[in-house]
């Protein structure tokens, strides 16, 4: 099977990378290589690949600013997907996109499912919507929200990411304790996506997020424990940010579909230890 990732260098596409490339032909892109925003660029790509399976990796997640560049965003995350959806149409390909928890309003107390309406309250969020729509016009394609993603070798630009730094470096560090979330570590979405590919599940969209949920103040709280630093945490609540980009509040998402079609993804918390673990490793010298 030959596999296509865009996004390559990022947390998730290079984890896809590493991860598939001893058992399949991996082709990984970057922007340089395949630009979402140009079509002629995807159409060449793809014709000249002829993949069986995309991995659509790439997104722009740059969440404030898309507020005010919201032709970027939609460039990426809406009508890029559209492309690439049409040329895994023509192809006979199979398309995996990952979405995003940002699709919801956050205006809930429970786990979102895959059945709940969604209404994006940001550009971003909307651009991601979009994004989900024209994936799901290819005839074999799934759509995949991950959420506050984490973990993955190489550069680590995400929210926990760039906390775990902060906390083993002494720095102070905030956390959001109003925003609920379902955190995904990468080496699980890879595992569990390769799962529903691999098992043949049925076409269309699955949430694969780590079981269960928590404030970013409690996940915060949990890795700093993990990593054995005592660094203070100061709460913070989203209305003290006053960010640019309104954020769902409470968006954490529910894996039960998963689990029930047989794609145990393993407790947050669990995530959190195997990759504080990890980090700790790579410091003492261990990998």
């Amino acid at each position: 099977m030959k596999v296509l990732v865009t996004g390559a260098k990022g947390q998730l596409g290079s984890t896809f990378v590493r991860v598939l490339s001893s058992s399949y032909e991996v082709v990984g892109t970057v922007r340089d290589e395949l630009d979402l925003t140009d079509d002629i660029s995807v159409r060449a790509v793809i014709s000249e690949v002829r993949p069986d399976l995309i991995l659509n990796c790439a997104a722009y997640n740059e969440v404030d600013s898309a507020e005010s560049c919201p032709e970027t965003a939609l460039a990426v995350n809406a009508f890029g997907v559209q492309a690439l959806a049409v040329m895994a149409a023509e192809c006979g390909s199979t398309l995996v996109h990952f979405s995003t928890d940002f699709v919801f309003d956050g205006n809930t107390s429970k786990p979102y499912s895959e059945a709940d309406t969604p209404n994006p309250q940001s550009v971003y969020a909307t651009s991601k919507l979009l994004g989900e729509w024209f994936a799901a016009e290819t005839p074999q394609h799934y759509v995949i929200r991950v959420e506050s993603l984490f973990g993955g070798k190489g550069l680590r630009r995400s929210s926990l990411d760039l906390l775990a730094d902060a906390l083993l470096k002494k720095e102070p560090v905030r956390a959001f304790t109003d925003r609920v979330v379902s955190p995904s570590y990468v080496e699980d979405v890879a595992e569990a996506t390769i799962k529903i590919l691999t098992r043949g599940l049925p076409n269309g969209l699955y949430h694969c997020v780590g079981s269960g949920s928590a404030s970013w103040f409690d996940v915060v709280a949990e890795l700093a424990s993990r990593l054995e630093m005592a660094t203070p945490i100061q709460p913070i609540t989203l209305k003290d940010m006053n960010l640019p980009a309104k954020r769902p509040q409470f968006s954490a998402l529910s894996n039960r579909k998963l689990a029930s079609a047989g794609v145990v993804i393993p407790s947050w918390q669990d995530a959190v230890r195997r990759y504080a673990d990890t980090r700790l490793k790579y410091i003492n010298g261990n990998c």
